[in-house]
């Protein structure tokens, strides 16, 4: 943000050309607070890989990346396997318990604030493979890059110094990216009611992220103290700020 508290305009989001990927962005650019900037190649989020061609694979490959964090249940992994599965590179580190609810019921940003609450230990830990990753680019995904995905993104951007607006903003171009794929998954939903608990889950409005990060910081004091909380050091911490910015 600037001095005035407005969004910086100069910062335009990194879409990358990875095929198939649907929502693969670097977050190159992104304003930090005291004018600095998210580092290139340093940050990378996106929907899952298992529809990767050959071609994208190896785009993901020749962009540097170092590590893939994939946040997906075991159960999703066995369904949809990743390419990069059992090569260095790649890291199985789910934010949800097999047993977990998905508490499709309640509103999407209550929903995430949930899955927080629930499991501090491993949002922590995540953010943690991230800072520990070894020197190049780390790519965060799930299944479609846009809950678990948005979530772990938006806690390692704030510790790094993005205002909740930018990172609130960022997460909201999900919408479109999976707009064609999102309404044909509705298309397949026979039964009305699920197809209107579906269709309400796939928006992703910035305030979405903005109740988020805000009940963080009013339970916890900050996005930090919920990291700290769950386990995330001050040396990761650390790690993590000189790693993005």
């Amino acid at each position: 943000m600037s001095a005035t508290g407005e969004i910086d305009e100069t910062y335009r989001p990194l879409h990358l050309d990875w095929p198939s990927c649907l929502n693969a962005r670097d977050l190159a650019g992104m304003p930090t607070k005291g004018g600095g900037r998210i580092r290139a190649g340093a940050l990378i989020r996106t929907d899952g890989h298992h529809r990767l061609t050959e071609q994208g694979v190896a785009a993901v490959r020749d962009y540097g990346v170092t590590r893939i964090i994939d946040l997906r249940r075991q159960r999703e992994l066995d369904r949809e396997p990743s390419p990069f599965f059992g090569n260095p590179l790649y890291l199985h580190h789910p934010v949800q318990n097999p047993a977990d609810p998905d508490h499709e019921w309640m509103t999407l940003a209550d929903i995430y604030i949930a899955m927080l609450d629930l499991r501090p230990d491993l949002y922590a830990a995540a953010v943690a493979a991230v800072a520990d990753a070894p020197p190049g680019g780390v790519v965060v995904h799930c299944a479609g890059g846009k809950d678990r995905t948005g979530i772990t993104v938006a806690l390692s951007l704030a510790v790094a110094g993005v205002e909740p607006a930018v990172i609130a903003a960022d997460y909201a171009l999900t919408e479109a990216r999976l707009a064609e794929e999102s309404a044909a998954h509705l298309e397949t939903i026979a039964d009305s009611r699920e197809r209107e608990i579906v269709a309400g889950l796939q928006p992703t409005p910035p305030e979405n992220m903005i109740k988020v990060l805000d009940h963080l910081t009013e339970k916890y004091g900050s996005i930090e103290g919920f990291l700290e909380a769950g386990g995330l050091t001050a040396d990761q911490l650390a790690a993590l700020r000189d790693r993005l910015a």
